[in-house]
Formats: C-alpha cells, sequence, structure tokens
C-alpha cells in the first residue's frame, strides 16, 4: 500500500468518524497514522491526539499495556495492538481509538519477520473491537504506509458499524 492509500483511508475514517471523536496510538508507525489523519480537511473536529509508544515502557506506562503481556511476547501481538487502542481511548478521552505495532524492518522482531503489523481500533461507547494482522513485504517505508492505511480502513469499518451517538 501506497501514501495515495493511506490517504483515501483518512478520508473515509474522517467521513465515517462524522463528529465522533478519535484518538490515536502509535508503534511502529511513529505518527504517521496521526499525521495522515491531520492531513484530511476537517478532521479537527474529530482528532483528539495522539501517542507515539515506541518503547515497551510508554506502552506500559501512557497507554495502560500490562507488562505480563509484553513480557511474555513482546509487542508484537493482537493483545497489545487491542490495549494501545483501548488505551487511547482512555488517555485521550475520544470515542474511538486505533493503534498500530509491529516490525518495520528491516530485521526481525521480538522473532517476528519485517513486515508483521497488528492494528487495532475499538470503540469506547459500544465496547467493540476489531483487530488485523498483516504480513507485509517491502521496505521499511512500505510497511509503514501499508500499517497507516489498514488502521486508518479498520478504524473507518468499525465506525461505520456502530452508531453515530456523539463523544
Amino acid at each position: 500500500m501506497s501514501e495515495a492509500h493511506a490517504r483515501q483511508a483518512a478520508r473515509r475514517a474522517v467521513a465515517a468518524l462524522g463528529d465522533r471523536s478519535v484518538g490515536v496510538a502509535e508503534s511502529l508507525t511513529a505518527g504517521l497514522v496521526c499525521a495522515t489523519l491531520g492531513s484530511i480537511p476537517g478532521v479537527s473536529a474529530v482528532l483528539r491526539g495522539g501517542v507515539v509508544a515506541y518503547h515497551p515502557d510508554v506502552k506500559i506506562a501512557l497507554l495502560g499495556v500490562d507488562p505480563a503481556l509484553l513480557r511474555a511476547g513482546g509487542a508484537v501481538q493482537e493483545a497489545v495492538a487491542e490495549a494501545m487502542a483501548t488505551g487511547a481511548c482512555r488517555v485521550l478521552r475520544a470515542r474511538f481509538g486505533v493503534a498500530t505495532t509491529g516490525v518495520a524492518g528491516p530485521g526481525q522482531a521480538d522473532g517476528h519477520p519485517a513486515g508483521t503489523v497488528w492494528v487495532s481500533a475499538h470503540d469506547s461507547v459500544s465496547g467493540a473491537s476489531a483487530s488485523r494482522l498483516l504480513q507485509t513485504a517491502g521496505e521499511r517505508d512500505q510497511v509503514r504506509w501499508a500499517a497507516t492505511a489498514a488502521a486508518l480502513v479498520l478504524l473507518a469499518e468499525l465506525a461505520e458499524q456502530n452508531p453515530s451517538t456523539p463523544r
């Protein structure tokens, strides 16, 4: 996926959110999801902010990821992505949270090859969550853009599936 795909996904997500807020928690994308959302006109009505939680300590301290979870399986797992998305809702007081965690490359991390990415989205009002595993190929920037696009598509899907009550 490319930057163009990510921007298209961001436009869809902003449209799907309507007047409902979103917070972002990012690891391997290091702010790319938030910046891509920020490039869409009208996003100021919904974007609460973002947390770049690259290091495990930041995931724990700011987003409330369970340290035992990180010790047991590292940062590249579905449960970590889900905890990050939920933490983004809590910390940023947002209706929706979206998160990325994974390996951008070039080498592996926590036993996972480059291109292994988990994205997750959470709705703090309905309690609904969705996660998706990506196995992408390409250079570091290609992996990061693919993760960004996938996270924003997942956010849009969750927002489209849930009632449009504000928060």
